[in-house]
This record gives C-alpha cells, sequence and structure tokens, in this order.
C-alpha cells in the first residue's frame, strides 16, 4: 500500500511566500494546505491533521519581534505535542531561534531558504510527528492489553467542565497535591482518576481510601501498616496504603471526616514523606502524590475547630471544586446517554436513546445527588424500559419528598427484598459478586434468595 503523503500546513501571511512554497513542496510529493493568520492556522489544524507546521514568526500586526509566531508555536505544542513545527522568519537571530527552541519547534530556517534543506527538514520532521502518533497508540494499545487502568471519559462541554477539563489537562502532569471540593455524587472519584492517568505516575498504582470511614483503632495500621504482633490481630506484617501507592498516587476521599487527634498524624507523613509502621521503631518513606476530597465546607470546619489549618495548607496546593450538576445542564443530555450506552451493554439490551420528553424531564430535575443520581436513574430505566427508546415515565423521577414517602411506605422486608432483587439484575445473576456489592457472603444472600423465592 503506498504510504499518504506527508502533509503541511503553511502559516505565513505573505501570498508569494505561500505561493512559492506551495510549488515547491507540492511538485516534492507534498500535502499542502495554507494559513494566512495564528488563528486561522489553529482552526486549520482543528479542523484537519497536519504531519508538520512550517510557521512564520511574523505577521501584520507585529512584523518583527516574532512573538506572534512564539504564541502560535506555543498553543500548537499544547494543543498536540506529537507535531513537529518548524519556524522561519526573515528577521532571524539567535535570540528568537534559541526562544522558538525553548517553546518546542524542531527546527528553525530563515528566508530565503534553501529549498533542498526546507523539504528535507519538513519530510523529516513530518516522519516524526507520524512515528510519535504511532508510538502513542502502541503504547496505550499495549497498557489496554495489559491491563492497565486507561484516563477515565469525563463528559462535559459547559464552561464549568470546560474549566476542570483545562485544570486537569495543565496540573495533570506535576506531582502537585490537589485538594477536590464538591457535594455528594459530583464525580470527585472520577476526577482523581483522570488527573493520576494524566500524570508521569500513570503506570504505577492509584490507591483509594476512604479515610472517613476509618475509626481510630485502624488508621494508623490503614494508612501506614503494621508489624507482626503489634497487637492482638496483628498475625503478619501488613503494608499500608502510603506503602502501596510509592511513587504513584494517593486519593484520600472523606478527609475533612478525621478525627483530629488523626490529623496530626497525618500532617508529619505529608510534610515529611516519613512514617512508621504500628508496632514498628523504623522509619521508612514514601513518593506518594497526595489527591484528597471532601464534600464538607472546609473553610467553616477550620473556622469551628474540626480540621487544622496546617494540614489544609499541604493539602490545597492545587484547589479544585467539582460543579453540581444543576449548575451543568448543559452536561445532562450528553451524560444520559453514555450512561444509557454503558448500562444498555450491560444488562444486553437494544435501546438507542431517550425521547424529548424524557430529556427535558431530565434537564429540569433538580439532581440532589449530582452525577451518580443520574447515572442511577438511566440504570433503572434501562431495566424498566420495554422499547427501544427510553420515555419520560421510565426514568419514575421523584422530588425528594415523594421518594422519603415511598421508602416510609416498604417494609424492612420489602426494602431488602428490592435491594437483593436490584444486585442481582445489576450483575447478571452473579451471586458471588451481588453478595460483594450487598456486603453479604454467599450463604447469606443464597438464605435472603430462598426466601424472597428469587
Amino acid at each position: 500500500m503506498t504510504p499518504a503523503p506527508p502533509r503541511v500546513l503553511i502559516a505565513d501571511d505573505q501570498p508569494d511566500v505561500v505561493d512559492a512554497l506551495r510549488l515547491l513542496l507540492k511538485a516534492e510529493g507534498f500535502a499542502v494546505s495554507a494559513a494566512s493568520s495564528p488563528a486561522a492556522a489553529l482552526a486549520a489544524l482543528d479542523a484537519g491533521e497536519a504531519d508538520v507546521v512550517l510557521a512564520d514568526l511574523n505577521y501584520t500586526r507585529d512584523t518583527t519581534s516574532g512573538h506572534e509566531g512564539l504564541d502560535l508555536l506555543s498553543a500548537i505544542r499544547d494543543r498536540d505535542e506529537s507535531l513537529s513545527v518548524v519556524v522561519m522568519t526573515a528577521w532571524a537571530s539567535i535570540d528568537i531561534a534559541v526562544e522558538a527552541m525553548r517553546r518546542g519547534a524542531r527546527d528553525f530556517v530563515g528566508k530565503p531558504w534553501d529549498n533542498q534543506r526546507l523539504v528535507t527538514i519538513l519530510r523529516t520532521q513530518a516522519d516524526l510527528t507520524r512515528a510519535l502518533r504511532r508510538s502513542r497508540r502502541l503504547e496505550s494499545e499495549n497498557r489496554v492489553l495489559a491491563g492497565e487502568p486507561s484516563a477515565p471519559a469525563i463528559v462535559g462541554e459547559s464552561p464549568a467542565m470546560r474549566r476542570i477539563l483545562e485544570l486537569i489537562h495543565r496540573i495533570g502532569p506535576s506531582d502537585a497535591n490537589v485538594l477536590l471540593l464538591g457535594e455528594n455524587g459530583v464525580g470527585k472519584g472520577t476526577i482523581a482518576k483522570a488527573l493520576h492517568a494524566a500524570s508521569g505516575r500513570r503506570q504505577r498504582p492509584l490507591v483509594t481510601v476512604n479515610v472517613g470511614g476509618l475509626s481510630e483503632g485502624v488508621f494508623e495500621s490503614e494508612l501506614f501498616g503494621h508489624v507482626k504482633g503489634a497487637f492482638t490481630d496483628a498475625r503478619a506484617d501488613r503494608l499500608g496504603r502510603f506503602d502501596l501507592a510509592d511513587a504513584g498516587t494517593l486519593f484520600l476521599d472523606e478527609i475533612a471526616n478525621i478525627p483530629m487527634a488523626l490529623q496530626a498524624k497525618l500532617l508529619r507523613v505529608v510534610e515529611s514523606g516519613e512514617f512508621e509502621p504500628v508496632g514498628s521503631s523504623r522509619t521508612k518513606r514514601a513518593d506518594v502524590r497526595l489527591i484528597t476530597a471532601t464534600n464538607a465546607d472546609i473553610d467553616r470546619e477550620i473556622a469551628g475547630g474540626r480540621f487544622r489549618e496546617d494540614l489544609l495548607f499541604r493539602l490545597n496546593t492545587i484547589e479544585m471544586r467539582i460543579p453540581p450538576l444543576r449548575e451543568r445542564r448543559d452536561d445532562i443530555p450528553a451524560l444520559a446517554q453514555r450512561f444509557l450506552e454503558v448500562h444498555a451493554q450491560r444488562y444486553r439490551k437494544a435501546i438507542r436513546g431517550l425521547d424529548a420528553s424524557a430529556l427535558h424531564a431530565l434537564v429540569e430535575h433538580s439532581w440532589p445527588g449530582n452525577v451518580r443520581e443520574l447515572e442511577h436513574t438511566i440504570e433503572r430505566a434501562v431495566l424498566l424500559t420495554a422499547g427501544h427508546t427510553i420515555r419520560q415515565a421510565d426514568l419514575v423521577l421523584r422530588t425528594p419528598t415523594e421518594a422519603r414517602t415511598l421508602l416510609e411506605d416498604m417494609s424492612l422486608e420489602d426494602v431488602e427484598a428490592f435491594l437483593v432483587k436490584k444486585a442481582l439484575a445489576r450483575f447478571d445473576g452473579n451471586v458471588s459478586r451481588a453478595a460483594d456489592a450487598l456486603g453479604l457472603s454467599r450463604s447469606a444472600l443464597y438464605r435472603r434468595m430462598e426466601r424472597y423465592g428469587l
């Protein structure tokens, strides 16, 4: 199969220069497109992929400093680090060449150019772009085949979520500690996974702990580990979560629920990376990137003496507030469709989408449980609908008052039977997985199945 010709985008505001380059490069087998301004060049890249960009550094707004071209170079590199950019200017100087290379240019040519040298540079850089893109695709495929977690798909086109996605792109590659703030169900765990996947630690573990659910008696053992004989049930050495997350990321959820007495113990390891397993006098170190989350008003917790201000300063190098679903209603249709596809596949149902009345009801609902509630609603609708399209009646949306009334009208046995049925349906009748989800042993679940005739 004949390989596709290398694609070059010329960014230059001088028509005679563009015409000369177009004639030269087409004769050399390149597919050529052109743009007369930095904005037009970025728009052209959005519309179609290029293998190399040949960009002038000076345009009509500023014909000598090169600032417009350098800004264009930075913008291209921000969008696609694998794309080769070769810069060109009639005002060549050592300083501007150094600055262009510092910002990521792969090569630099002056005007007038040497035809053969320019063609060689562009062909080499186009080949490099293609090789880098192939390598990244193979790396991604290998991670999937090896069972490594990939970055979670975050659905969000609203202005609020665009800001979150931009932050993930900017701070994900760093090792900065991040504090995630937001109501229950907004997706703080998903954001933590995305930050880890965007980091240089992505091939190392992401370890998640709900620290708010740890009692004082097990807090140190869970986080720092213990040695055999440290306490009555310590029958063997046990690694803590800091050990398990070494060189990776540690996500501590519900951080504001840690008792004050335990916050001091956490502060020490956050500050120094040092800790001792319970029952050991040997100091260990762990290199972790720390992501924490809470749905509490952290400033109010500090003012009330329930959270240490010095610990907050160590945790919130970067602070991200995840918006509730009611503040990003533009994202609801896309989120609903995504959840529909996931659950339709899980339950093997041929459901194509939601009708207009269902979408309107979803957008108008208050969503006190945020994205988590939306997913559960769509999952329930997938189970209930008998057709190929989800209707408003399939959603069974209730106000909080209606939901409380329904629960109050049910007996304890009714509630238990409902939860057992839901778990079994969710896991396609797999008793082991349903039992795990319900916090029961297999034998306990079988007894309940017999009791309720399931």
